[in-house]
């Protein structure tokens, strides 16, 4: 019997959270976001501070930690589990993924582009006032952090239900 086998891409994204400024009954929460500029991928669309693949060897934790020094120059990030995420698109077995995303409110250093030709800008943004548009996966989880409804594990573009999809 043969079976069709794909390899599954993994990658580590992270979220910084801060409390806003303060307002009737305190700060909201806000989210440090990228715009995406000539990656091929979602460009001049806002998506995590820091995100990217993890490489052989490495766990999430550890590419978390990693992408979050060479994209934003932030370190000692104290990291918090938010979901795993089961990713294809339209079916596209050859581009099946597991995303692993993490929030942070502890981290050392004052994030900045490092990767000006990647990044056109970074900002913080209200979670209940993200900016349009977000790249639709990772826009699935910060609803769901806004909700405090997000499941360990999460699924995205399948047609099957259960999944966090638009």
């Amino acid at each position: 019997m043969t079976l069709d086998r794909f390899v599954v891409v993994p990658a580590a994204y992270v979220f910084l959270l801060r409390d806003g400024a303060p307002a009737a009954g305190g700060g909201e929460p806000e989210v440090l976001l990228q715009l995406r500029q000539n990656t091929g991928f979602m460009d001049d669309h806002w998506a995590a501070a820091a995100a990217g693949h993890v490489e052989k060897g490495e766990t999430a934790y550890d590419a978390a930690r990693r992408e979050a020094r060479e994209e934003i120059d932030v370190g000692d990030l104290v990291l918090e589990f938010v979901t795993a995420m089961q990713r294809t698109r339209g079916g596209e077995p050859i581009d099946e993924r597991i995303d692993f995303f993490f929030s942070t409110r502890t981290w050392s250093g004052t994030p900045r582009i490092v990767e000006p030709q990647k990044c056109a800008a970074l900002e913080w943004f209200p979670l209940s006032a993200l900016p349009d548009p977000v790249v639709p996966h990772e826009l699935a989880v910060l609803r769901g952090m806004i909700d405090g409804g997000v499941a360990p594990y999460t699924t995205f573009g399948f047609p099957s239900p259960g999944g966090i999809d638009e």
